[in-house]
């Protein structure tokens, strides 16, 4: 049976990557906004750990960075054709062995989010940065395995790991129609449980909101803190459109069980007020798409103090022992992402 295992987003991190937007995606319209919320981002991450950014022009990206005020003390830039900045989907999943001192490098299939979106570029982005990602890790002594996954479409925002053998997904995503459509969920649930030695996967039912392209990625709606406690996604007004699917998904939180038989702790976060684009159309605003990072986790905020602030205090309440800061990512729900959308963390060793 296989070591290797999926590593809780709080495990120590060697570093992160993000994708960097340029003028070729959707981001041109609101290019401006969105460049200075990447460099807020990468600000804070490269405070407290080396940051990996992948960019179409590397002298571009750190134009804009030094306009920005941002250091490249730890950032490496790595060059490579992009369709667009998700990197927590595009990204590499990386599972770990300790006993081996090993990483293992998964690399799944990308297909923009069942067809939505061209990612002919993005599909491509862990084989063309494969030897630079591969060179962090051996400068720490620790090997790297490679391993193609091209045959399953699967992305990082949905899956979550508690560490300890149980993962959370949702079902709208994984049982979708244009990703793995010849498998069924028995299939799925082996397959996810063979790759990362999982012993149970937590199958959520109602995972909806306005706006999203993912098919309802779990990050999106509800989070690990802990090997038992959950940050999610409320809704408080009975008259939104989400209020009976929210609430719906709250019960189901609400009768899960640790392995050990006990209820998880639950962080409920405030569903942000709704959020328009130009044609009208509602925007996927949620304060559950946090990045959990050594030392601290960076919040999405919508510029709604009451709700923002409520948000903020509840996970500093579920990690106590990191600095919580809030970032406004208004522009990013814009392309209909957000925070942890944009990351992704690659895990080190303790």
């Amino acid at each position: 049976m296989t070591k290797e295992y999926l590593p809780a987003e709080w495990h120590k991190q060697l570093f992160v990557q993000l994708t960097w937007p340029h003028a070729n995606t959707d981001w041109a319209p609101v290019l401006t906004d969105a460049i200075d919320c990447f460099c807020n981002i990468a600000r804070e991450i490269a405070k407290r750990e080396h940051l990996v950014v992948v960019c179409q022009d590397i002298e571009q990206a750190k134009s804009d960075m030094l306009q920005h005020g941002v250091a490249f003390d730890n950032i490496q830039f790595i060059q490579c054709d992009t369709n667009d900045t998700w990197a927590r989907d595009h990204a590499f999943i990386t599972s770990i062995d300790k006993e081996n001192r090993k990483v293992v490098l998964n690399d799944y299939q990308f297909n923009g989010w069942g067809l939505k979106f061209a990612a002919n570029y993005d599909n491509q982005i862990n084989s063309n940065i494969l030897k630079d990602i591969e060179a962090l890790y051996s400068t720490k002594s620790i090997k790297t395995e490679y391993s193609n996954k091209l045959d399953f479409v699967f992305e990082g925002g949905s899956i979550e790991s508690d560490e300890e053998g149980t993962l959370m997904v949702t079902s709208s995503c994984l049982l979708s129609q244009n990703r793995n459509n010849t498998l069924t969920k028995e299939h799925i649930e082996a397959r996810i449980k063979a790759d990362f030695n999982a012993k149970r996967v937590i199958w959520i039912e109602h995972s909806w909101l306005a706006g999203d392209d993912t098919d309802g990625h779990i990050d999106t709606v509800a989070r690990f803190c802990s090997k038992d406690s959950i940050a999610y996604v409320k809704c408080y007004e009975e008259s939104d459109e989400h209020y009976e699917e929210l609430k719906a998904m709250e019960e189901e939180l609400k009768n899960l069980v640790t392995p050990e038989g006990k209820p998880y702790k639950l962080f409920p976060l405030p569903l942000p007020d709704a959020c328009y684009d130009e044609d009208g159309e509602r925007l996927p605003a949620t304060h559950a798409n946090f990045l959990i990072m050594n030392g601290a986790v960076l919040v999405p905020t919508y510029n709604q103090k009451d709700k923002d602030d409520i948000a903020l205090q509840q996970l500093k309440e579920a990690f106590p022992d990191r600095e919580v800061i809030g970032i406004d990512c208004r522009v990013l729900i814009i392309q209909h992402g957000s925070l942890h959308c944009s990351t992704m963390q690659y895990p080190a060793f303790d």
